[in-house]
């Protein structure tokens, strides 16, 4: 079935196409050699090789784009119900075609049931019941999905947040959003097996929103999402934890650190295995939070930030809309405050571990 069909049906045992459809049935036994030149290019009989094939339409044949037909061949003679069998394999094929042309919007995200989302999520509940909630939502039990957790500050409306985050990025899946506690759950699932991250486009969403946001929008700038790894439908509670281990690394206000991929974290990630108060009494943790605390604006955190995430002065500059000069004499306070020579790989790389492990820290107290 190249490119397309119409339907209709064929005369059995003639290869002669009826009304709408060139078919081939009962077709007679070929050698190799003949059989090797007559294939198509999907590795079956071309039609338009045999000379007992129709490759003009048929009158009343109603074509569905690009010419197509499908054929029923097989050694011996014709079966009872060819004719029928040729018709309902027409209308199928057509349906198909069609539908594979027809532009494919992206689904906009739906509110879901908050005690289906939970099951799906839940650890105690069985696969029987888990499968059944999928369903209930509309999603394949059989297909991959992602989980998002969404987060936001105080006064912020996160499901409302959660929905206009991801409502503007387009994603070609099924989108569910709940309240789950004090977190948006999504559940991403792509129909096409895509398992792809989507925290790239969502930075871009965020950012956007925060550009747009103004005074009467700073909810927006407020918003925190994590995103965990690809999973099994059936095991999305896998998924839906590393959200929750990512989001707690998500920086509120920062464009290019509000959406935490869970996988792009690599070893990172285990930082969220260490007990909190671990964290809190490590003496480069403790001098993060005495310089957070002392500032007023968050300027020098936010200028070691940058700097460490992208290695060059510049581009900070340039992330946080400022002059390098200006970068450097902010980053200039934090070498003088921490000790710390930035320009060194290994006193930036351990002011990036220090940063993860302060982070972590202060999500545990929100």
């Amino acid at each position: 079935m190249p490119g397309g069909t119409a339907t209709g049906s064929a005369v059995p045992g003639t290869g002669t196409p009826g009304p709408g459809i060139a078919g081939l049935v009962g077709g007679r036994e070929q050698g190799a050699a003949e059989r090797a030149a007559a294939e198509g290019p999907y590795g079956g009989p071309d039609p338009a090789a045999r000379p007992d094939s129709a490759v003009a339409p048929a009158p009343g044949e109603t074509p569905s784009g690009p010419s197509g037909r499908v054929w029923l061949e097989r050694p011996g003679a014709p079966g009872p119900l060819d004719e029928l069998v040729l018709e309902w394999m027409a209308l199928a094929a057509r349906v198909v075609v069609a539908d594979n042309r027809r532009p494919r919007e992206p689904e906009p995200p739906h509110v879901a049931d908050p005690a289906l989302v939970e099951l799906v999520l839940s650890e105690r509940e069985a696969v029987e019941d888990r499968a059944r909630a999928l369903r209930l939502l509309g999603l394949t039990p059989e297909l991959p999905l992602r989980v998002l957790a969404v987060a936001g500050g105080p006064g912020t409306e996160v499901g409302v947040e959660a929905v206009a985050l991801l409502g503007r990025s387009g994603l070609r899946a099924v989108v569910r959003i709940a309240g789950v506690g004090e977190l948006g759950a999504v559940l991403v699932q792509p129909r096409d097996g895509e398992t792809a991250s989507p925290a790239e486009e969502l930075r871009a969403v965020t950012a956007e929103r925060m550009r747009e946001a103004g005074a009467a929008r700073q909810s927006a700038r407020r918003v925190r999402a994590g995103v965990g790894g690809s999973s099994a439908a059936l095991e999305a509670r896998t998924s839906w934890t590393q959200a929750r281990n990512a989001l707690r690394f998500a920086v509120a206000g920062d464009p290019a650190e509000a959406v935490i991929d869970h996988d792009a974290l690599g070893p990172v990630a285990l930082l969220a295995e260490i007990p909190v108060e671990l964290l809190h009494a490590q003496p480069d943790v403790r001098a993060l939070a005495a310089l957070a605390e002392g500032e007023t604006d968050g300027t020098g955190i936010a200028a070691l930030a940058a700097f460490c995430r992208t290695g060059s002065l510049r581009q900070a500059a340039t992330e946080l809309h400022l002059h390098h000069s200006s970068v450097a004499a902010r980053l200039a306070q934090v070498e003088g405050a921490l000790g710390w020579r930035l320009r060194d790989p290994g006193d930036r790389f351990r002011a990036q571990l220090a940063l993860y492990a302060w982070r972590l820290a202060a999500a545990s107290r929100k």
